[in-house]
């Protein structure tokens, strides 16, 4: 594959597109839409519903060949069941089978029984085209600190076990290495050297994608794309020690998995939409 980059507009620049080897899933993934209860909920400033909502906006608008969405964690920032049933709605004007996980402000029992209708699942693993998605929850009640608990371990390797032919998409909240911004690394998967010993023995894993870092992300390790992203609410500056703010706009990810297990992907933001965010605030 071609690790080259061509730039994608007011999105990330994107790897270049390997020649066509089959049909393509194209997935879109937002994360840390961080809706509250109340409509005019803000973080720091920003109205997290308004924001969302532009976004989805430009996903209905720009993606008309996408085949799905996974959505992954910090739904909502207060557990709420009427933070999710907003979301819901939100997600419902999209079209799109959207596929949803828990991050650390979620309620995982809240999510579950509130975002599994419909096109808007909450799923441990799925097969789409020739691809697999694997789900996992790294959330600890009470901690912003990822972990994945034996249980989860042991589902990703028997997925992994009987599923081999297809090449795979590993998808959850933490990052599971360190991002490059000191403050939020002390936040990362604090149980990564199982996790990744699964991945190592499973060739067919071809990326692992997920949210909390509120920024765009991406690294090799050992052939596998390591992929973090920006949020669809207020952006975290890279690489800085203490928290800190960003001003680029709330946006989303797009990725191409080809059959061979390539994956292209970039990022597409909004137009500016920063005004009223608190950007000398030092945390939440």
């Amino acid at each position: 594959m071609d690790n080259r980059s061509v730039s994608t507009g007011r999105g990330a620049p994107a790897s270049r597109r390997p020649p066509s080897t089959g049909p393509i899933l194209r997935l879109l993934q937002i994360t840390d839409t961080h809706i509250y209860a109340d409509p005019a909920g803000e973080l720091l400033g920003l109205n997290t519903l308004d924001s969302c909502e532009r976004v989805l906006a430009m996903v209905q608008a720009r993606e008309d060949n996408a085949d799905l969405v996974v959505a992954t964690g910090d739904l909502t920032h207060d557990g709420s069941e009427a933070g999710y049933r907003l979301l819901r709605d939100a997600l419902k004007k999209i079209d799109l089978p959207v596929y949803c996980l828990p991050g650390n402000h979620d309620s995982a029992a809240t999510l579950k029984n509130l975002m599994d209708e419909g096109q808007i699942r909450t799923l441990r693993a799925l097969e789409h085209g020739d691809w697999s998605l694997v789900f996992l929850d790294s959330t600890v009640p009470g901690s912003e600190t990822g972990h994945l608990a034996d249980g989860e371990l042991e589902h990703l390797r028997h997925y992994l076990a009987s599923h081999r032919q297809r090449p795979t998409l590993v998808c959850m909240h933490h990052q599971p290495v360190p991002v490059g911004s000191a403050w939020i690394d002390t936040m990362t998967l604090d149980n990564p050297a199982p996790f990744f010993a699964i991945i190592d023995a499973n060739p067919q894993v071809k990326g692992v994608l997920w949210g909390h870092i509120h920024q765009p992300f991406e690294q090799q390790r050992k052939g596998v794309r390591l992929i973090g992203s920006p949020s669809t609410c207020v952006q975290f500056k890279p690489q800085s020690d203490v928290f800190t703010l960003d001003d680029t706009p709330p946006g989303y990810r797009w990725l191409e998995l080809y059959a061979d297990g390539a994956i292209t992907t970039g990022i597409r933001r909004v137009d500016a939409y920063t005004s009223g965010i608190d950007m000398e605030s030092p945390g939440y």
